[in-house]
Formats: C-alpha cells, structure tokens, sequence
C-alpha cells in the first residue's frame, strides 16, 4: 500500500510513494540536509503519524483532524470556536490563518484559496490533505486504508517580493515605523529599552495572544512590538512582518534594539521565513518569548537559538 501524494505549490515535487516508519522523520532530499535536527526546543519530533479519527466524505473526499497535523511538524495551533473565528497555526508566531467552511485563508502572509474548505467536526476543524498541502505549502502523504499520514517540513520557502507590505493578518497593511531611530538610542536610551523589556520576564508565553493590555500574555512578535511601541516605533502585528522593515546588519554590527530572527527548525538552509523573533538587549543576550516562563533572556552564540539564526535587522 502506498501513500498517495500531494504537489506542493512551493516545491512543486512530489512525495515519493513509500511506507515509512512512524516514529522517524521520513521526507528529506539527499541534497539538502536540514539546517538543525527536525525537533522543536521542547523535543518534540516532525513526520508521519497515524490518523485514528480520519473520514471519508460521500463525494469520497478523505478528511483528517487539523490540530495534530500541524502538530507532526512541530506547529502549534489556537483554535478560536466562536462564531467567525480563526483557527491559527505557526511555530511561536502565527504563519497561518483560517476559518471552518471558508476556502480564503492566510498562508505566510498571502491571502490563497484553497481547493476545499476546511469544516468543523465533532468540535474538531477536519481538511483535506490536498488543502492542507496548499495551506503549509508543503508535501502531504496519506493512506486511508491504514491512516498514516506525512507532512513534509516546510522547505524552500520565499519572501515573494512582498516587502513593506501585509496581505490581511490582523492588521492588513504593515504601517511603517514612526521618526524615532532605534540604531540611534543613547547610552541612557539603550538602557531604558533594556529596562523597559525586562520588566516583562516571566510574563506568560500565549500562541495567538491578544493585546497585553486585554490578556497579560505576549508572543514572539507581540512583544517586540509592545516594546518598540514604548518607543515611538507602531511595528506590524507579526513577524514575517517585522523582517520587512528596516535593513540587514551582521552580528559585528549588532546593537541594542536590533531585531533578531531565526528559522523554524527543520527547515533547510534555503528557508527564507522568520518564525521567531527576538530583541538584541547587548552581552551576546537577546530577550524573546516562548514556552515556560514565558519573557526570558537567552544567549545569541551559544545554545539552542544559536544555531537557528536567520538573520538580524535594524528597524528604520
């Protein structure tokens, strides 16, 4: 029995027809080999699975459960089950947005359509592979007879061209930063931009998370932005939006304030979309949010996040 493929519109490759083991990642090109092991900070593996709560539909159309999908490549998913609500999906940023019974959604930032709309079942949202494939831009392997599914890690990935600019997350258009030079701060500016972020540790980690001022909870991106905001500078909501802004400095360069993006591990090395973000605080640190506790400090040159940098950006 073989998985049947699904062609990536990023890739445009098909997922080779093979059984693969459940418990290993099991896509991956002999060419390219992935920027960091295919695990998440908190250990946790991307690849095939085996689907239990699968359907078949009467036009026989095979349906999957969305949330562990996504999960078998190291995304996590918020699920808002109110009326019109958004089920969003990303790493520690969102990078994808849709709605049950709605084929428009948010993929990296562009507005698609999707060949079927996803549907809420059972209180879970069900898609299709084919869907799913378009919605992630990647592969997808499935096989209804014993329900094991593959999602390929996102790879390949580009920017499109669309600089300065958002196609409908949250805020619609990325505004562009107001007259105040973060490059420019003073000693005793730099310092209070410091001050200012620690003043956040510990603050918990929220997927998704509304404005502080209505959840008391941040994600990568909304931080950064609440901390610039404090400073004359209106970033956009997410952080494939920030990375639009301002210009590339390299780590010789690196000065108090200036953005910090890292890759989604698993990716390869040609993977051009942030899915972290962070803030240069001075001491080779960098302050973010993810996971427990929440607002944290790290090291830049050392450890886990040292080696899923993708680049650094001073915002103008």
């Amino acid at each position: 029995m073989t998985l049947k493929p699904v062609k990536s519109i990023a890739a445009a490759v098909l997922l080779a027809s093979a059984m693969v083991s459940v418990t290993a990642c099991s896509y991956n090109k002999t060419d390219q080999k992935p920027k960091v092991n295919s695990m998440t900070p908190a250990g946790s593996l991307s690849g095939s699975y085996y689907e239990k709560s699968s359907f078949t539909d009467s036009q026989g159309k095979y349906w999957i459960p969305l949330k562990p999908a996504a999960a078998s490549i190291g995304y996590r998913m918020k699920d808002d089950t109110t009326s019109g609500g958004y089920a969003k999906i990303g790493y520690t940023d969102v990078m994808f947005m849709l709605q049950p019974d709605s084929t428009q959604v948010f993929s990296l930032g562009q507005k698609i359509t999707l060949p079927d709309a996803p549907v809420r079942r059972n209180g879970q949202i069900y898609i299709t592979p084919t869907a799913l494939s378009k919605l992630l831009q990647t592969e997808v392997g499935w096989n209804p007879s014993t329900g094991e599914i593959n999602v390929a890690s996102p790879s390949d990935h580009k920017d499109n061209g669309t600089t300065g600019t958002s196609t409908g997350m949250n805020s619609g258009t990325a505004e562009q930063p107001k007259s105040l030079h973060i490059q420019s701060l003073s000693a005793g500016d730099s310092s209070e931009l410091v001050a200012y972020a620690k003043k956040y540790l510990g603050v918990p980690y929220e997927f998704g998370a509304g404005p502080y001022e209505e959840t008391h909870r941040f994600d990568c991106s909304s931080f950064t932005r609440h901390v610039f905001k404090k400073f004359g500078v209106d970033l956009p909501r997410l952080a494939k939006d920030q990375d639009n802004l301002g210009r590339r400095v390299i780590r010789s360069e690196l000065e108090i304030g200036d953005l910090i993006f890292f890759t989604v591990p698993g990716r390869f090395e040609s993977d051009a979309v942030p899915g972290h973000v962070g803030i240069y605080i001075g001491d080779g640190k960098f302050i973010h949010t993810w996971g427990d506790p929440g607002v944290q400090i790290s090291d830049l040159d050392s450890g886990y996040w040292s080696n899923v940098i993708l680049h650094m950006q001073r915002v103008l």
